[in-house]
């Protein structure tokens, strides 16, 4: 896949939302490990990863965790120039693991980066780039971030392609109907949108998730892409509906998996120029499909090592 670059070296993706740090315990019992995360980071590394130019617009502290964080980003081809420096100190996410390698997160934000967002720091102008994506994890139930967010959506939308992973955080959630109808709006103005099993468990427990993907094809996307871990992937998109059984492999843990999944569809999406309103309007089942199965990919090989770690390009040869 080519590296693709915007006009005036713009980036082609915007990734938007939060950027912090995993402390993931090293074993059972034992030290944690410090690792760089959240969604919309680690969702721009995939894609810098595999050759599409993002850039992240957060709010990235100057604290050591902050340097690591920038570090960690350059070095996987993120552009920095959207990012906000804040005083405040880093994100945390304590991640605890199960028997099975599924991660359970416990949050730090009030005081620190991701609790001081203001639409006053949203840049003027994202470039020239096809698409914007946002994430619900810590935006659905932190106000600040939620309003900012919100109001660049509703900026942005004419201008580009809007994709959206819901990511809920129960146990982030304070006011359970205030997030709903945010998460509600959010999907009216989204073109694609990629949610998990355990997602639609929260959002709308007890539905199959093929009758919610249709209902909310039917609120505004295009696309709608659910994931079902071991039971594969289930899309719906303007031309009917794909089923995939899941990719064989052996998990360590499923830190990062969605993430990956996610930076891998945007980066097929992109690479088969359909980062456009018409250009999704038109996708068939068979372009879905294939989408889906390299996003599958992606994120099979983030599942088979420790944290969010999404390949690069060149570990996808004979993979």
């Amino acid at each position: 896949m080519a590296h693709e670059r915007g006009e005036g070296g713009q980036a082609v993706i915007v990734v938007c939302g939060e950027v912090l740090i995993d402390l993931v315990p090293a074993h059972a019992g034992g030290p944690y490990d410090a690792r760089p995360g959240g969604g919309p980071a680690n969702i721009a590394v995939g894609l810098g990863r595999l050759g599409v130019d993002v850039a992240l617009l957060a709010r990235l502290a100057v604290d050591p965790f902050g340097l690591l964080l920038r570090a960690h980003l350059a070095e996987s081809h993120v552009g920095l120039d959207l990012a906000t420096p804040s005083i405040a100190p880093t994100t945390l996410a304590v991640v605890a693991l199960d028997p099975n390698g599924s991660a359970d997160y416990h949050f730090y934000i009030d005081g620190c980066a991701d609790g001081g967002w203001n639409p006053a720091e949203l840049p003027d102008d994202l470039g020239t780039g096809p698409a914007l994506h946002v994430s619900g994890s810590l935006a659905l139930s932190v106000d600040s971030m939620g309003s900012t967010l919100e109001a660049l959506l509703t900026r942005e939308r004419p201008r580009r392609v809007i994709t959206f992973d819901p990511n809920i955080r129960p146990s982030l959630i304070r006011d359970e109907p205030a997030a709903r109808a945010r998460l509600e709006r959010w999907l009216g103005l989204a073109d694609v949108v990629k949610v998990s099993a355990d997602d639609l468990a929260w959002i709308a427990p007890g539905r199959p998730i093929e009758a919610v993907a249709r209902q909310w094809r039917e609120m505004g996307p295009t696309l709608v892409v659910v994931t079902r871990g071991g039971q594969g992937v289930h899309a719906v998109g303007p031309a009917g509906e794909v089923d995939l059984g899941a990719v064989p492999v052996t998990v360590v843990d499923t830190v990062g998996a969605g993430d990956a999944f996610m930076s891998g569809l945007l980066a097929a999406l992109q690479a088969g120029d359909r980062l456009s309103r018409p250009a999704l309007a038109a996708l068939g089942t068979g372009a879905l499909a294939a989408a889906v199965g390299y996003a599958q990919r992606i994120a099979a090989l983030t599942c088979a090592r420790p944290g969010a770690d999404p390949p690069w390009r060149h570990e996808l040869v004979g993979a």
